[in-house]
């Protein structure tokens, strides 16, 4: 797992995190947000063991970093925004590298360039400098970096840089994948409409503090609609929450949110009630709740204070 304990990082003129504190737990997905400056690349740094916090403690899978550097490299993959990789080697000697940096066996690490480099779509090119690859391909096999030692926990940010709609659509599967086979990761990203594809959890920071710590529901947990009328009607709460399979989340005025079990054929049957009651329904569709509403709304909580 992934775990920060009230960790504290100072630069010379300005601190940079006050005192973050969050688990990922295996198998979970954790999308990081916040604004330019909020932390996360240095948040990132300090999980990784690259950056050494002022107070509080990293750890990963109950490793801490500032008195085992080593083996918290051995057991996590990290891509940092601006990655670097040598023009002059080619895609499975960097890939080579990289997995016996981390104590991968030679026959081992062989093995897993060819398995890495098939895992992010870059079989193709195992020979090709990497000063002769596009952004994306470089972004592929810094990636492949990330991963080839078969890391137990995996930081990420920006991750989509550069990257094609294809490729951005294949590196959401491969994170989907990473997950169920029990790795712990956190992905920072500006593109929070990636980051609901595949992520469980959210943790926003701003100034260097964490302002909210959310779980994501499933996909499987509701649809969400939103119901309007043509006007305010009492009924409607009241007879909402005699519909089997409904949970009536907010009401406002002539709108109610609901989240609906049973998939289109639950929906159906809701709308099927409302009519049936008589009522005047000039809205039913759904309404899922987006990454971008929940950082919009911790923001205007900010605010509020």
């Amino acid at each position: 797992m992934i775990e920060a304990q009230d960790i504290i990082y100072d630069y010379p003129a300005k601190r940079a995190l006050h005192g973050v504190s969050f688990i990922v737990r295996p198998g979970e997905v954790t999308a990081l947000v916040g604004p330019n400056g909020a932390g996360k690349s240095t948040l990132l740094r300090c999980l990784a063991a690259l950056d050494r916090p002022f107070s509080g403690k990293a750890l990963i899978d109950g490793i801490d970093g500032e008195g085992d550097p080593r083996g918290v490299h051995e057991r996590i993959g990290y891509l940092p925004d601006f990655f670097g990789l040598y023009d002059n080697l080619s895609v499975s000697q960097h890939l080579f590298y990289a997995a016996r940096a981390r104590h991968v066996r030679a026959g081992a690490a062989h093995q897993a360039v060819t398995a890495t480099a098939a895992r992010v779509g870059i079989s193709d090119l195992l020979d090709r400098r990497a000063q002769d690859m596009s952004r994306g391909q470089r972004q592929r096999l810094a990636i492949g970096q990330a991963i080839v030692h078969g890391p137990r926990a995996l930081l990420l940010d920006e991750p989509a840089a550069g990257l094609d709609p294809d490729a951005r659509r294949d590196l959401s599967g491969l994170i989907t994948g990473l997950a169920g086979e029990g790795l712990a990761i956190i992905v920072s990203s500006h593109i929070l409409a990636e980051l609901e594809d595949y992520s469980s959890a959210m943790l926003i920071l701003r100034e260097g503090r964490l302002v909210q710590e959310a779980l994501l529901p499933k996909a499987h947990a509701g649809l969400r609609y939103r119901v309007a009328l043509l006007a305010p009607d009492p009924q409607l709460a009241a007879l909402l929450a005699r519909v089997p399979g409904l949970q009536v989340e907010s009401v406002a005025g002539e709108n109610v949110f609901v989240l609906i079990e049973g998939g289109q054929a639950g929906a159906a049957s809701v709308l099927k009630a409302l009519i049936s009651a008589d009522l005047n329904v000039t809205h039913f569709a759904p309404a899922p709740h987006s990454m971008e509403d929940r950082y919009r709304a911790a923001q205007h909580q900010e605010i509020a204070r």
